[in-house]
């Protein structure tokens, strides 16, 4: 403990801190600092200001600095749980998730009723996915502040994650009896409906996405001054807005709804982000396809596609799900067939990656390394990814599958390079999504703890009929999956013979 502990503090240094706090805690972050300097420049060494110079850092983002004063108030008395709790947080947000561990450790030796400690170890353990570890964190901080409803969303998403998933549904239930407008939670737990095949629950939870500050979509919503169309009113006669939100593969998925959405007597405007252009101008429904950015004409309603499954009603019986709602450009699917030439052997097309900006890549994404295991000799194998990550390149180009990424210019030259396979092979990404559009064989790579489209167990999908879902078992290696993959493979281009 350093001696600046013992100072007497300065009545005034005492007074500006006092303004600064009140200032912070009225988000009047600009004045709170000032006042926090000020004083801090009257009594330098004072703990207090430190850390709270600290954790406004924190909250505006700047770690740096957050890391430097708390440090420093550490030093002037390294026996406070609070200061070592919070650095946890700073190191936490900058990826330093052992040293946080460790700080949040430090924190509980000091005061085990630490209950912000408790839940940023949680999350931090959640983060690094020690799930058993991380229930038992949340489940301290429950037992000390039992009403905190962030706590109890997050502990329901580790038993998700667990495959607890009755415990999870009763843990949101928790978080929404202490906090009814808890968006995450609403969200959460749609989504598990949504996993479970309870459509109608998991639909109304599924709108909570815009109001869920951290996930992007919420930041990305888009604000028309005509109404929201979810159904109820009716659109003979009338144009609406069908626009494209969050993924690629989303996107591709939900289109099909835009042709129910035309039968109600509507003039559809569909607009979609600009790789997927000419694809949907196959569709059938949208009286005009135009890019995410070009000017949009005169309407009267508006609707997310994503929230069309709601409009509709759509159960598990009732999602619509026809053989191939999009088609390949005739075209190029015959340049692509002259390109590849004759068909010797069962021809298989490949995607192992998905976007590295997906939250969970690292778990549905597969290194081609680990990928090649699944090349049989009795296949024929083309890339249908545009573009590749650096390590996977050199393998790439010694392996036996043929790449033609640079080819692929928008979602229209895949689409045609699809309809030139037999087969699809893929990771959860995009491409299953147009291959299932396409009404194409595909075999979807999931991952254990697969996202909820794909709901818990089946091999088939409802929504793609010409889809084979491969599921990772809890504790399974990506190579024991593509073994199996490759005995299938050898299997089918043994029958595929003449």
């Amino acid at each position: 403990m350093s001696a600046l502990v013992n100072v007497p503090i300065a009545p005034q240094a005492e007074s500006l801190f006092a303004q600064g706090l009140e200032w912070h805690r009225q988000g009047l972050l600009e004045q709170a600092l000032a006042a926090y300097e000020q004083a801090l420049q009257l009594q330098p060494g004072y703990l207090d200001v430190l850390h709270h110079i600290g954790i406004l850092a924190y909250q505006a983002g700047d770690y740096a600095s957050a890391e430097q004063f708390l440090h420093a108030a550490i030093e002037v008395d390294g026996s406070v749980s609070a200061l070592h709790s919070n650095l946890g947080n700073v190191l936490k947000a900058t990826g330093r998730h052992e040293a946080a561990l460790e700080s949040y450790a430090h924190a509980l030796d000091l005061d085990q009723a630490n209950v912000d400690a408790w839940y940023n170890c949680g999350n931090t353990l959640q983060a690094l996915r020690r799930f058993d570890a991380a229930l038992a964190c949340y489940d301290r901080a429950l037992a000390l502040q039992a009403d905190d409803a962030q706590a109890w969303n997050n502990r329901a998403a580790v038993l998700q994650e667990l495959r607890r998933h009755d415990e999870a549904l009763q843990s949101y239930g928790m978080a929404l009896q202490h906090q009814p407008g808890n968006a995450e939670a609403h969200w959460n737990r749609g989504l598990l409906h949504l996993q479970h095949g309870r459509f109608a629950e998991g639909w109304r939870g599924y709108e909570w996405r815009w109001q869920v500050a951290t996930l992007s979509v919420s930041r990305q919503r888009r604000e028309f001054p005509q109404p929201l169309w979810l159904g109820r009113e009716d659109l003979a006669g009338k144009t609406i807005l069908l626009h494209a939100e969050q993924g690629l593969g989303d996107t591709l998925q939900f289109c099909r709804y835009v042709d129910m959405v035309a039968a109600r007597g509507a003039r559809v405007i569909l607009e979609v982000p600009p790789t997927l252009l000419g694809l949907m101008r196959t569709l059938a429904g949208p009286a005009k396809v135009v890019a995410r950015g070009a000017a949009l004409p005169l309407f009267d309603y508006h609707c997310p596609l994503m929230s069309l499954p709601l409009a509709f009603d759509s159960t598990l019986a009732t999602v619509p799900a026809p053989a191939g709602y999009l088609r390949a450009d005739a075209g190029k699917a015959a340049a692509w067939d002259a390109l590849l030439g004759p068909r010797s052997k069962l021809r298989v097309g490949v995607a192992w990656r998905g976007s590295q900006a997906h939250k969970d890549d690292d778990r549905r994404s597969i290194d081609f390394a680990v990928f090649a295991s699944v090349l049989s000799p009795a296949c024929e194998f083309v890339s249908l990814q545009d573009r590749h990550r650096p390590e996977d390149v050199p393998l790439l180009a010694a392996s036996t599958v043929r790449e033609y990424g640079q080819r692929l210019a928008d979602f229209s030259d895949t689409a045609a390079l699809c309809a030139a396979v037999d087969l699809v092979l893929t990771v959860d990404t995009s491409i299953a999504h147009l291959a299932g559009a396409l009404g194409k064989p595909a075999w979807i790579l999931l991952p254990a703890n697969a996202d909820w489209r794909w709901l818990l167990e089946r091999a088939d999908s409802p929504w793609y009929p010409s889809a084979r879902l491969v599921r990772q078992q809890p504790g399974e290696t990506w190579a024991a999956v593509l073994a199996r993959v490759r005995t299938g493979l050898d299997a089918m281009a043994s029958s595929a013979k003449p």
